[in-house]
């Protein structure tokens, strides 16, 4: 099977990305065509040959007029689903902004809906990150394989102001990969971009045994007098044995975000129903990620009600806060969980004329299934006055294969 091993010891961007994928065989006339392929009106590709730290790379820059200051996950998926690509590079594209977005959410205390994506959001990684999970199945590639990331250090200035390197974002979307810091004096040299193509493409660190076809390396912006700033890639082929070896050794198989969350939990038995459902729907406004109500016998055998809340680790000091004000319980315990959550994305279908949201997962096997939103399809048939079960069913049945 034909496979590729991304060496990224320095660092990786959607832009090297793409120059080593040039470098290794992909024809540039795929790269310098793809903004109009993508439907990207006035913007326009240069591939040049550069050199980094005197080893011949490619290099891909994109020339984009003004754009709008952000864009929505809803904004970019439309881009993306009117492309002519294979829809297994639609797919795995909308895998890579969906953990983007989910990151800049957790990280602002907001919803994926509110998100206004900012470098993310660009022309330049929409042409990165689509070119380059486009440019791999070109290639004939059915697997990539991933090397420990060199970080960088330093700062860089962002939309948001001036954050440490690795960036919240970057460093939250390279959790449970290999990772080192450095080399000093290097800056960036991990971007968003390149650390969701990562987590969505690589199923670990490379075979241990493969041959290789082919390699490339792609040139970053930074051009260092000690060393060569690329992303190397190395076209090989492996058999199923030794994938399966590096499968069985800890790697990532299946896909999803495996998330550092923190869970905060209180038990109440002093509290009505109603009181608690008040507690519930002040911490859910307030940004938690999920909170659940189970029962449980207290002290004397009283019944009682535990509160478990899920939030990010940034959100659990205020969270934690807010349920010792809100509610009646006298102690919050707290403890750090690790969840792993499945792709997911919106799609909407009508329904007698109004609009059904489904959510709709990628399952571990690479199977999808698709739920209605339960709001919307009680909207629907109490207008319609219909049941509940038969605007759901319409609903799936319009969404028709996925």
């Amino acid at each position: 099977m034909r496979i590729a091993i991304l060496d990224p010891f320095s660092g990786i961007s959607g832009d090297m990305f793409l120059g080593a994928l040039l470098d290794a065989g992909l024809e540039v006339s795929f790269i310098t065509s793809l903004p109009e392929v993508l439907g990207l009106e006035g913007v326009t590709a240069q591939v040049t040959k550069v050199s980094r730290g005197q080893i011949a790379c490619h290099k891909v820059d994109f020339t984009v007029p003004p754009q709008p200051h952000g864009r929505h996950l809803k904004h970019i998926k439309a881009i993306v689903e009117a492309t002519p690509a294979p829809e297994s590079v639609k797919v795995k594209a909308m895998q890579a902004f969906t953990l983007i977005t989910e990151c800049e959410a957790a990280i602002h205390g907001t919803t994926v809906e509110r998100v206004h994506l900012h470098e993310v959001g660009s022309v330049d990684a929409i042409l990165d990150i689509v070119g380059s999970v486009w440019g791999l199945e070109k290639l004939g590639v059915t697997q990539i394989f991933c090397g420990t990331l060199s970080l960088g250090d330093g700062f860089v200035d962002t939309q948001h102001g001036r954050m440490a390197v690795p960036t919240a974002a970057t460093l939250r979307l390279l959790e449970g990969l290999p990772v080192r810091p450095g080399p000093e004096g290097a800056g960036e040299l991990v971007t968003p971009t390149g650390a969701a193509l990562v987590r969505v493409l690589s199923s670990g660190a490379p075979p241990a045994e493969y041959i290789p076809r082919g390699s490339g390396f792609g040139a970053g912006s930074k051009d260092f007098t000690d060393r060569a700033n690329a992303l190397r890639i190395v076209l090989a082929d492996a058999s199923e044995a030794a994938v399966g070896s590096a499968r069985a050794a800890g790697q990532a198989e299946a896909p999803g975000t495996v998330e550092q969350l923190v869970m905060l939990a209180a038990d109440i038995d002093d509290a009505t129903g109603e009181q608690i459902a008040a507690f519930t729907d002040a911490i859910r406004l307030a940004g938690a990620l999920d909170v659940t109500l189970l029962s449980t016998v207290m002290k004397k055998g009283r019944p009682g009600t535990r509160l478990e809340v899920l939030c990010a680790p940034g959100d659990a000091d205020r969270l934690e806060r807010l349920l010792l004000i809100e509610s009646t319980t006298i102690g919050v315990r707290r403890q750090s969980v690790s969840r792993r959550s499945l792709p997911r994305e919106m799609r909407e279908v009508r329904v007698g004329g109004e609009v059904v949201r489904l959510k709709v997962v990628t399952l571990p096997d690479g199977k999808r299934r698709a739920k209605p939103e339960f709001d919307d399809v009680r909207r629907v048939a109490e207008r319609q006055a219909r049941p509940l079960a038969e605007v759901a069913a319409e609903a799936l049945s319009a969404l028709g294969p996925i």
